[in-house]
Formats: C-alpha cells, sequence, structure tokens
C-alpha cells in the first residue's frame, strides 16, 4: 500500500475540519514529504491537548495517541519540545470550544 505524503494528509485534514466550521492552522510546517504529524486542540478556555500518530503493536494500525494535556502553556512547552527533537514536524492547532478534532474518524488514520 501506498504511504501518503505528510504535506497531502495535512492538506485533506485542513480540508476536512474546514468542512465541519473547525478553524485550524499549521503553526509548524514539516517536511512535506515524511514529517511527523502533530495536532494541538485548543479548547479557547486556557487548556489544550497534543496528539501524535503512532502504531497499535498489536494491530499494526495507525492510531492517535494523547501526547499532553492541560495548561496551554505546558502544551504549547511539550509542543516546542518536540520541534527541537525533531524540525521536521508538522504542528496543526485545531481551535474548537465542543474539543472535536475528528482524529477519532477512522478514514483520518
Amino acid at each position: 500500500m501506498a504511504r501518503l505524503t505528510a504535506r497531502f494528509w495535512v492538506d485533506a485534514y485542513l480540508a476536512r475540519l474546514r468542512l465541519m466550521d473547525i478553524p485550524a492552522f499549521v503553526t509548524a510546517h514539516g517536511d512535506d514529504t515524511a514529517g511527523a504529524v502533530l495536532v494541538k486542540l485548543n479548547t479557547l478556555d486556557g487548556q489544550a491537548r497534543a496528539f501524535t500518530r503512532g502504531f497499535d503493536l498489536a494491530s499494526g494500525d495507525r492510531k492517535w495517541t494523547d501526547l499532553t494535556s492541560g495548561q496551554e502553556a505546558e502544551v504549547d512547552e511539550t509542543i516546542t519540545r518536540q520541534r527541537r527533537f525533531d524540525p521536521d514536524l508538522w504542528v496543526i492547532e485545531v481551535e474548537d470550544r465542543l474539543g472535536r478534532h475528528l482524529l477519532d474518524d477512522p478514514t483520518l488514520a
């Protein structure tokens, strides 16, 4: 099975969020081909969560997992550390008071 480029996935994810009227922005542009993607969910109340995509070793499926959650400033610091470790990392910020991020949609795996 062919693997999607990071840029293609990011563009498709942002389009899907726009269709649901969920604001989202690229806050760090990673490597177009093979960059990893981190999604920050800002609930606009001082709280945030960050998600990374990994593999379920039991099934081999890709899945989104919580990297961190809590005060937005603390989540931002974690993201900054991740960017220092991986400069090819994409960071997408989703802003939604209801906490919608669409990462639980199986078509986005």
